[in-house]
């Protein structure tokens, strides 16, 4: 690898313009990845917000969901905000029918725990590895964690709540960092891809 990664954003739905556009700006080689041929040339990889029951169904559809939970857990560098975090828990509390997820943090989330979509709000949050201060994160429908395994490290808490996780090469926060124009966990998740590269 050279020292551009080349980080994918899943682009089946959700905010995938915004994760270009804060890849980019932490000096990643950001691009749309929607099939599994894409899947094979990126270095790393960006599972958005959007929504997670959908997002799965639309990955078994573009025959996503096995090249994924393979990438992953080979070691492939991975990043999931809200519904994306969702995607990476190995277990959800309260699924919906059909729901799959790719695994790779060993946590527990709850949907939509923060409440519903006009209940959605910014708070400022510490998160463990980010200097500079607390980062603004945008929760939208946000789903929390209720517990995590002894792989996984908690990075930040807000109300008493975990918001986002660490294990390995996967990062999960369940708020927005791509909406607010703080870029700085998008610069530390390309710096993990380049650390796993």
């Amino acid at each position: 690898m050279s020292d551009t990664p080349v980080i994918g954003v899943l682009a089946l739905q959700g905010d995938v313009r915004e994760h270009l556009i804060a890849l980019a700006s932490a000096d990643a080689l950001a691009r749309p990845v929607r099939r599994p041929e894409e899947l094979a040339e990126v270095d790393g990889l960006v599972l958005p917000g959007g929504e997670s029951t959908t997002m799965s169904k639309l990955a078994a559809l573009f025959g996503m969901l096995d090249p994924l939970r393979e990438r992953i857990a080979a070691g492939m560098p991975v990043y999931g905000t809200c519904a994306g975090m969702i995607l990476l828990a190995d277990k959800i509390l309260d699924p919906r029918s059909g729901q799959e997820t790719l695994g790779g943090i060993d946590m527990i989330v709850r949907r939509n725990a923060f409440g519903r979509q006009n209940e959605s709000f910014e708070a400022a949050v510490e998160v463990a590895g980010i200097d500079g201060g607390p980062v603004e994160g945008v929760f939208i429908r946000a789903p929390w964690v209720e517990s995590v395994g002894a792989g996984a490290t908690v990075i930040a808490e807000h109300g008493g709540h975990i918001v986002a996780v660490r294990q390995r090469n996967a990062l999960a926060t369940s708020f927005h960092p791509e909406l607010t124009g703080d870029h700085r966990l998008h610069a530390y998740f390309t710096e993990m891809v380049r650390a796993a590269g």
